[in-house]
């Protein structure tokens, strides 16, 4: 096990050799962006646990009792212990925290989104120029050698080539990435606004 991992690490540093100096900024890309993805599918998965129906959240609300954290941990849940601890016991300006509390919620719901979906699109622009910076140098080596050097040409070809490939292999799982999050989020802001509007009218 422990000559599989050796193994595989200098493979890894390989790798990243051969791909040049861009490869840095493709690793630190890739690095951020999942430890972002991460973040969100945590976020999602939590929400999605069990929920309180809408007959439990008006009778919490109408009561003035927190949720169960050891029971329900689920976006009403959610809504309905912030609101709680928010409450005035005027109904106008109840309405007016429960808006705002709504319009919060559904802001955190799409956190880090945009900087996922950003981070996918910089990634291959990173393996282009990094296929820019391979073909220059296979030119230079054709330009002082001819076409008799080819272990030096294949430097040059295998840089741009990995970092082509490596800028797409961060690119594509993070676009999908996103996308998914994106619904995710949009059925959770529905579900937000729809619960915002339902408490709303049992003030």
């Amino acid at each position: 096990m422990l000559e599989f991992l050796q193994d595989s690490l200098l493979r890894l540093e390989d790798y990243l050799q051969t791909g040049g100096p861009v490869m840095v900024p493709l690793v630190l890309v890739s690095l951020g962006m999942w430890l972002l993805i991460i973040d969100r599918a945590l976020f999602f998965r939590r929400l999605g646990r069990r929920d309180l129906d809408l007959l439990a959240a008006r009778r919490l609300v109408a009561e003035g009792r927190l949720p169960d954290p050891r029971r329900h941990r689920g976006a009403t849940a959610w809504l309905v212990a912030e609101f709680l601890h928010q409450r005035t016991g005027r109904q106008a300006l109840d309405r007016y925290v429960l808006d705002e509390i709504v319009v919060r919620l559904q802001r955190r719901s799409t956190e880090h989104l945009a900087a996922i979906g950003v981070l996918a699109a910089i990634a291959p622009l990173l393996g282009l120029l990094g296929t820019v910076t391979g073909m220059i140098a296979t030119f230079d080596v054709l330009a002082v050698f001819g076409t008799g050097n080819a272990r030096a040409m294949a430097g040059g070809i295998s840089e741009a080539l990995i970092t082509t490939q490596t800028g797409l292999l961060v690119a594509i799982p993070g676009l999908y990435m996103k996308g998914f999050f994106d619904r995710r989020a949009r059925r959770l802001r529905q579900h937000f606004s729809a619960m915002g509007l339902y408490l709303a009218r049992h003030l």
